[in-house]
């Protein structure tokens, strides 16, 4: 029997929904093993968030409140105090920012091994066994950890969210247990960019830019139209970014976001392995591009060879006409 602990995951007060990935793998793992899982909220405005976390068909939902702003060091010593006390066998989160942060301070605590930003499990009893993506995921590497506790992050496009359950789980608060390392840090604020857009990581239908597009101007005259009569979320390639054309949170690939939409339309991007490796997942894939040889072809379920500055605003003017 294995007992999971989910770490959630706040933003702006409420739960972030990439927590409900892990969820998902927490619900299987109790299923698998016999065993039962358990969601934790630690940060400002963990009240609200674990009134959320309470939908999710845990057996207990455990919040500890702490103020000003999230620090994995603040927080971290409060998980790792109730994963042992609570006797779990396994702690999980998504692998987002937070999870990719906080988790190995929590593992740390524990001195638990580690396998990070899984894809699936195996389980055999109580053993589980761990299959991970590497090298831009040309290869999967399998993994068992021999520690008491193990941590595992797991990839959100692999695990689908879980559903509300018909009941809320009873809520329960810890102790807040200080930590000496976080007297060292100062937490300074936050910057975020508000949009009217989907979550690039949630969003059903995802649009990408590369650099081809040549311009700033470009990607907002050319491809946002074609984002906005989707509804979809906007993403670029690396070369895009680095180029200054869009923010660096919208890269998609190995060194940015992994995304697995319904529907994903790459614009003017070649295929390097480091973006397939961002979206290849994606249900549906269609990409524009004026080079038949180009990359990305190799993983299309329909490759248009057209120049984008045309393609891209008929493609627009004809999804109008639909709505």
């Amino acid at each position: 029997m294995a007992d999971i602990l989910v770490v959630g995951e706040i933003l702006e007060g409420n739960l972030r929904k990439n927590t409900l990935s892990a969820v998902r793998f927490a619900a299987d793992v109790a299923s698998a093993t016999s065993g039962a899982y358990d969601i934790i909220i630690v940060g400002d405005g963990a009240d609200a968030a674990a009134d959320e976390a309470a939908k999710y068909g845990a057996r207990k939902v455990i919040k500890a409140q702490v103020d000003g702003g999230y620090l994995a060091e603040k927080v971290a010593a409060t998980i790792a105090a109730v994963a042992e006390d609570g006797d779990y066998k396994i702690v999980t989160a998504t692998a987002g920012t937070t999870g990719k942060d906080l988790l190995p301070r929590v593992a740390a605590k524990l001195s638990a091994g580690v396998a990070s930003d899984i894809a699936s499990f195996e389980a055999d009893g109580d053993d589980l066994t761990y299959r991970r993506p590497m090298y831009a995921g040309n290869i999967f590497g399998y993994a068992t950890i021999t520690s008491d506790i193990e941590v595992v992050t797991v990839r959100q496009t692999e695990f689908e969210a879980v559903a509300e359950a018909g009941s809320a789980s009873p809520i329960e608060s810890a102790d807040v247990v200080e930590d000496p390392a976080a007297e060292r840090i100062e937490f300074i604020g936050v910057e975020s960019q508000s949009s009217e857009r989907p979550d690039l990581t949630e969003a059903e239908v995802v649009v990408s830019g590369g650099r081809a597009l040549k311009s700033a101007e470009n990607f907002e005259n050319v491809l946002e139209p074609l984002v906005d009569a989707l509804g979809a979320a906007m993403g670029a390639s690396r070369a895009a970014c680095d180029a200054g054309y869009v923010a660096n949170d919208l890269q998609v690939g190995q060194t940015g976001k992994v995304v697995a939409p319904k529907l994903y339309i790459a614009v003017g991007i070649s295929g390097a392995i480091q973006h397939l490796a961002g979206m290849k997942g994606s249900k549906t894939i269609v990409a524009i591009n004026k080079d038949k040889e180009a990359p990305i072809a190799s993983v299309a379920d329909y490759f248009l060879v057209a120049d984008l500055f045309e393609a891209v605003p008929a493609l627009t003017e004809e999804i109008g006409k639909l709505g």
